[in-house]
């Protein structure tokens, strides 16, 4: 949405929405905006999470596998995890012969790989990005907080929130 609707929404004008949306970009709080791709409708068609243990837990090792795993676009996402795998990535492929491929060639055959255990999602019933944020939640960083006279700190609260 633009920032004059955000704006809107918020009940505050364009300047200070603006600023707080900066702000909560440089506080870290906004790392990235993405459009929501359907990976079905650009062929891929296959996603599988794929468990990953290493023979080696030393941290050179783990970066290294990490690097290696951010040069895969097949890739998604990657978990470092407490317990008995090391990694759990998130994979799309066009198809099951493709993850195959990838399996065999890139995963297995990577330095350090012990073992991979497979799983084929069949659907996603629920994909909600970020993370559960309580509008109504008072707890907001002073830093966030504009000093504008035509906004009460509720409308404040409320934007650094959104």
């Amino acid at each position: 949405m633009t920032n004059v609707e955000l704006a809107r929404r918020a009940g505050i004008s364009a300047p200070p929405c603006l600023r707080r949306v900066r702000a909560l970009e440089e506080a870290g709080f906004i790392r990235g905006y993405h459009a929501d791709i359907n990976p079905d409708a650009l062929g891929f068609g296959v996603t599988v999470f794929a468990q990953v243990g290493l023979s080696s837990q030393a941290e050179a090792d783990l970066k290294k596998f990490e690097e290696l795993v951010n040069s895969w676009p097949m890739v998604r996402e990657c978990n470092m995890l407490a317990g008995e795998y090391d990694f759990l990535l998130k994979i799309v492929a066009e198809d099951w012969d493709d993850y195959q491929r990838f399996l065999t060639t890139k995963l297995t055959a990577a330095p350090n790989v012990a073992h991979v255990k497979s799983a084929l999602s069949i659907r996603t019933s629920k994909h909600t990005p970020g993370v559960p944020i309580d509008v109504d939640s008072p707890d907001i960083p002073e830093s966030l907080e504009d000093d504008e006279d035509e906004d009460d700190d509720e409308t404040t609260a409320r934007m650094a929130r959104r």
